[in-house]
């Protein structure tokens, strides 16, 4: 057990409305713990005795089985046979029709086409190669299959320019012009990522991004809270408190104007707040992950009923925010807080038994590898959270922009979703170990064993209507995962699958093209019905499934009233600044 050092946190120290906690002192870690942490920092926070007993676990019970080691060879010499065949001109095996890697028409001509069809059949070999013989651990051969995949993706021919027919092309139509250009994009990004430089990006937040009017009405030591200026004469009497994940910046909800929920709800006759939170540093290391529901959604609750007078208020959450949000409505329901009128969760997950990929990076090995990262700076960086997110979909989001970027030179366009991708965020220590050991390890917000307020809640208590979102190609949130709500409450819930991943999925505003989404409700103790079967018996409707959150929401509101004023000074709640607040802008 690794032995560390960390003391209480000072008290607060009070400053007008804010509230900040006095930095703690540094924290001094063990010989053992301070290497853990520096490897750490070349592994992106990834455990490399996780990745080798893994395959050690593979390769041993790989040795107990001659049987499936023959088949093995036989089936290396049947790819050495099809690669005999692709010498002589023909396509002996087709790329998947999501990898596009080798879209270009040139893969199809020699040399090339060897180069793509040898590096498919091997590709094909060791993914047979890497499932698992009887007797592997279930994680373990899933980290198996997943690293000997980033390997292989590191290998493709793609990659090197050389290789590359496009890229070969491109050097010679422009004279290497597209390497000029491609390798000051890469010194941009060593700059941005090394050197603590901004990005240079065309979109600012507060200017281009995040410019739904609005104040700031409410400000502690974690949040600020945004309270949006009303755009119709009447407004629906219960306001709708928005509850972002702490992991990203919370104007995912609010990009551009034309493809922004909170400016969507606000247009529909809705009094909108929105949690901004803080950007964590060293400080905030012992804050815990109860201090974010305290804080967070509990806090931003009594500020809106105190500024509006509302009796009941709808709550939505959006991924990690939306798990948060659930829990602070387990804990109201045990305590007889009534305040809630309903529940909207977003890609948002309450049991993490089945939470996809994400997962190969929570084992007791790994998290105490992030320990000794998370106590030697105290907090967990945005690059390295970005790190693991990368790597589950690495020739997207890793060597396809590579790629363009620096072999083809040709960057893509600054959107309002990148410049919000590239605009990281930290999570304190304390809070980040105790959410990925209570959730993803222990799993114990399903399982009723999660503690708020030192006493247990449970999802069942929660007794009211739930609007439940999941995203067809989510690889943070995977909706069969999200589904299991279904198996925690038995109360009417509303589920909608909609079209692309964890962010887009949301962010889908009606008008965007090729958008698709299936809806259905069970109604409070209805039967369960299995995910597979309820995607089977849905039907898909075309465009955006927002029109039908805002009918959901209609249908349990009261009737539209006139709009409360901007915060509530007599209360205790004045105005402290315009949107989006000084949060948002840290770095």
């Amino acid at each position: 057990m690794n032995k560390r050092t960390i003391p209480l946190p000072d008290p607060p120290v009070s400053v007008g409305t804010i509230t900040h906690p006095l930095p703690t002192a540094s924290v001094h870690l063990d010989p053992d713990s301070a290497i853990h942490a520096a490897e750490a920092g070349l592994t992106l926070g990834v455990s490399p005795t996780a990745i080798w007993l893994a395959y050690l676990d593979w390769s041993s019970h790989l040795a107990n089985a001659p049987f499936r080691r023959l088949a093995l060879t036989q089936a290396a010499v049947e790819q050495f046979a099809r690669w005999a065949q692709a010498l002589t001109g023909k396509q002996v095996i087709e790329a998947d029709p999501r990898d596009h890697r080798f879209d270009d028409p040139a893969w199809k001509q020699p040399p090339f086409r060897m180069l793509q069809q040898s590096f498919l059949l091997l590709e094909d070999w060791w993914t047979r190669a890497a499932e698992p013989a009887n007797g592997v651990s279930p994680h373990n051969a899933r980290i198996v299959s997943f690293a000997t995949r980033q390997g292989l993706d590191t290998l493709s021919p793609s990659n090197f320019l050389w290789l590359n027919p496009e890229a070969i092309d491109a050097t010679l139509q422009q004279s290497g012009g597209n390497l000029v250009t491609g390798t000051q994009a890469w010194l941009d990004d060593v700059q941005r990522e090394w050197g603590g430089a901004s990005a240079d990006h065309a979109l600012e937040v507060g200017r281009d991004l995040a410019i739904t009017p609005g104040k700031v009405v409410f400000r502690n030591e974690l949040i600020e809270l945004i309270q949006y200026t009303p755009t119709t004469g009447m407004v629906r009497p219960e306001p709708v408190l928005v509850v972002p994940a702490w992991i990203m910046k919370y104007y995912i909800l609010d990009l551009s104007p034309d493809n922004s929920l909170i400016r969507y709800l606000v247009s529909e006759g809705y009094t909108v707040f929105a949690i901004s939170w803080r950007n964590p540093d060293a400080s905030m290391r012992d804050v815990s992950f109860d201090d974010y529901r305290v804080k967070g959604p509990m806090a931003a609750l009594d500020a809106v009923q105190s500024i509006t007078g509302a009796r009941r208020i709808h709550g939505c959450g959006y991924c990690l925010g939306g798990t948060l949000l659930t829990i602070a409505a387990a804990a109201m329901a045990r305590d007889g807080d009534g305040r809630l009128a309903s529940l909207s969760l977003l890609a948002a997950q309450t049991d993490f038994s089945e939470a996809g990929e994400l997962q190969l990076f929570i084992s007791e090995d790994q998290l105490s590898f992030l320990d000794d990262l998370m106590a030697g700076q105290g907090y967990l960086d945005s690059r390295q959270m970005a790190g693991a997110f990368q790597m589950l979909r690495s020739n997207d989001l890793v060597w396809s922009r590579m790629v363009n970027n620096y072999l083809l030179g040709r960057p893509s366009p600054t959107t309002d979703l990148m410049t919000w991708n590239a605009d990281g965020t930290r999570m304190p220590a304390r809070m980040h170990g105790e959410y990925l050991r209570w959730m993803y390890l222990e799993n114990r917000l399903a399982e009723g064993r999660l503690l708020a307020d030192g006493r247990p809640v449970s999802v069942a208590d929660i007794k009211l209507p739930i609007f439940l979102v999941g995203t067809e190609t989510d690889h943070v949130a995977p909706w069969h995962s999200v589904y299991k709500m279904h198996l925690l409450n038995d109360g009417e819930i509303t589920f909608v699958l909609t079209s692309g991943g964890h962010n887009a999925g949301i962010v889908s505003e009606p008008g965007h093209p090729h958008r698709h989404f299936r809806l259905g409700q069970r109604k409070a103790e209805g039967n369960y019905v299995g995910p597979d079967e309820w995607f089977a018996a849905t039907p898909v409707n075309d465009g955006s499934w927002w029109p039908n959150w805002v009918a959901w929401l209609d249908q349990r509101s009261a009737s539209p009233v006139s709009p409360p004023a901007l915060g509530n000074p007599a209360a205790g709640y004045p105005v402290l600044s315009a949107a989006p607040g000084s949060y948002v802008l840290e770095h």
